[in-house]
């Protein structure tokens, strides 16, 4: 049996893996990490976990396999690397890092020690935004990321939450790292609060747009794909409208899916574990794609930061 370390245990552990997780025990060696006993008594009480450690250090001494990481986004970078240094694949949440330097370079240090660097884009795994990358080349791809009047600074805003809408449209509209990209950036920002931003991406036969808007009265999630058989618009990541000249074809997921099987979490998680377990299953997130949608996201905020310094 392998065995897989967790470090930090807070929101998004609790609400999309540790669910998951639990339900794995009989697949995975689940090591914990937190110094909270508190935190530590509770999730042993509720999913059934045995086994935890106190430290980083101590959690490396156990000869893990595999890491997921869930910090914040500060802490990546050091994270990823000591786990890689220590011959361990790692699963961390994006963004892999919020400077595209330092992420290139991490992937880098993984190729280096034939390790697993997989960043969380839980999207590509949720099944109806999957259905919408087809064999058919999309001629328009957008993906719109909407927000209910909420207040987060550029940059964090950026690799928060537009790099979901940028890898979801790249992943979808086949764009891959070795074409030529033609890009136009566009932002909007009061007091250095985000409002507004979006990147769009043209080669030879087809559009990318990716978008996200922070004043837009509503969280809402939409992901269009437009080919010559049909206009496909996905919702939320759960309500699936197929548009044909013969009218409109709508998929829902039946009541009883869970909710990290329909958002991606659960398919991911499963990706991963058995990309450890098995050498010749190949790395769920290439680090191809990853640093695409990176890259993209931090010509963003270098146009921002061009922009904001001529006025």
């Amino acid at each position: 049996m392998i065995k897989i370390g967790v470090v930090g245990l807070g929101g998004i552990a609790q609400k999309a893996y540790l669910p998951v997780m639990a339900e794995m025990q009989d697949q995975v060696e689940w090591i914990l990490c937190t110094r909270n006993p508190v935190k530590l008594a509770t999730l042993k009480q509720k999913y059934g976990f045995k086994n935890a450690v106190a430290t980083v250090a101590e959690l490396v001494a156990q000869q893990i396999d595999a890491v997921f990481i869930h910090t914040p986004t500060s802490t990546h970078a050091e994270l990823v690397q000591l786990f890689l240094q220590a011959g361990v694949h790692v699963y961390v949440d994006k963004p892999v890092s919020d400077d595209y330097d330092t992420v290139k370079a991490l992937y880098q240090l993984a190729d280096d020690k034939n390790l697993m660097l997989t960043a969380g884009f839980n999207r590509r795994f949720a099944p109806l935004e999957a259905r919408l990358q087809t064999e058919q080349q999309p001629l328009v791809v957008k993906v719109e990321k909407n927000r209910n009047n909420t207040e987060q600074p550029v940059k964090f805003a950026i690799f928060d939450l537009m790099i979901h809408a940028v890898d979801t449209a790249l992943f979808v509209g086949h764009f891959q790292t070795n074409i030529d990209l033609n890009c136009q950036y566009q932002i909007s920002q009061s007091n250095n609060m985000l409002q507004y931003c979006a990147i769009t991406v043209q080669s030879q036969r087809k559009i990318m747009t990716a978008s996200i808007n922070m004043q837009a009265g509503a969280n809402l999630e939409i992901t269009e794909v437009q080919q010559p058989a049909c206009t496909q618009r996905l919702s939320n990541l759960t309500k699936l409208q197929t548009v044909t000249a013969a009218g409109t074809q709508v998929t829902n997921f039946p009541d009883w899916t869970p909710t990290l099987e329909r958002r991606g979490f659960a398919p991911l998680i499963r990706a991963f574990v058995a990309a450890v377990e098995n050498p010749d299953h190949p790395n769920p997130v290439s680090p191809e794609s990853s640093l695409l949608s990176h890259r993209l996201c931090q010509n963003l905020l270098n146009f921002y930061l061009d922009q904001d310094g001529k006025h």
